[in-house]
């Protein structure tokens, strides 16, 4: 079992019960929006608002902690702070999928191509999942 009061420490935010729980479920779940978080949430601590976890999410984005996957026409997921990958969403179930690619290589072949100064990444490719091909 992973110490969430640990890591939420490493990275110099306060613990909480409430942030506790979303690292929780962010570890056993993957990538989650903010309305699932909600709901995930909602059955611990049955007063808590929607507010409290934009609040706690956005601290530890800041912290580099967390960080906002944006996907095509649907809302943003979380996710714990990994080595550099990419996402893989299926545009029919909507599953998604870490993928390790050399993110590195994509960027330096944009700058090259573009001369554009990239600053932050975010990529995600859409197709059918295995179990939505079939």
């Amino acid at each position: 079992m992973t110490n969430y009061t640990v890591l939420l420490k490493e990275y110099n935010l306060k613990v909480t019960p409430q942030r506790v729980a979303i690292v929780e479920e962010l570890y056993m779940n993957g990538h989650m929006n903010i309305d699932e978080l909600y709901q995930k949430l909602l059955a611990k601590f049955p007063s808590i608002s929607l507010a409290t976890i934009y609040k706690n999410v956005n601290a530890m984005i800041e912290k580099v902690f967390l960080s906002e996957v944006k996907l095509p026409n649907t809302k943003s997921v979380f996710e714990l702070v990994k080595n550099e990958h990419a996402h893989l969403v299926c545009s029919l179930c909507g599953n998604i999928e870490d993928i390790t690619l050399n993110v590195q290589s994509v960027l330096d072949e944009v700058a090259t191509i573009s001369k554009f100064e990239i600053d932050s990444t975010n990529l995600v490719l859409s197709g059918l999942c295995p179990n939505c091909k079939h």
